[in-house]
């Protein structure tokens, strides 16, 4: 008896770990995903930059509203010119989570460099708004609103 209640109190101590541990706060890992998601832009990985869109994903720009498969296009080509993201500086992070934590919006200001083919550098202050969905595939961008403060995209 006496050497089974260590071999007791470490079975014991193993089942309740788990509600020792802290877990990460959802806004935190939103928060995580949105600097990851916007790195992916600024290094012009685009397929990195799509997956992170749910495949329904609405987008709405100074021009109006967007598909994903147009917007998606866009870039490529811009990358495949030459052209892409030269600068993406996000601040003032703000995140909001629904009741039942399987939704999120992540408000930021953006500081945006886009070079277009002929060196023709566009430059831009913008706010961003991103809306997360909890999918089976992990978190989602399901809608982004993008406002730049001069007209542009």
């Amino acid at each position: 008896m006496i050497r089974t209640l260590p071999i007791l109190f470490a079975v014991i101590a193993l089942i309740a770990l788990p509600a020792f541990v802290v877990a990460a706060e959802p806004e935190d890992e939103i928060r995580a995903l949105v600097v990851e998601f916007n790195d992916a832009y600024l290094q012009n990985e685009l397929d990195k930059y799509f997956d992170f869109y749910a495949d329904d994903a609405t987008l709405w720009f100074n021009s109006g509203r967007s598909t994903l498969a147009s917007y998606r296009d866009g870039w490529y080509k811009l990358i495949d010119s030459g052209g892409g993201v030269r600068k993406n500086t996000i601040s003032d992070i703000r995140i909001q989570m629904s009741p039942s934590g399987d939704a999120a919006i992540a408000t930021y200001q953006v500081e945006v460099q886009t070079e277009y083919p002929g060196n023709r550098l566009n430059s831009q202050q913008a706010h961003e708004t991103d809306v997360w969905f909890k999918t089976a595939a992990g978190w989602r961008v399901s809608h982004v609103h993008y406002t730049s403060g001069n007209g542009e995209e």
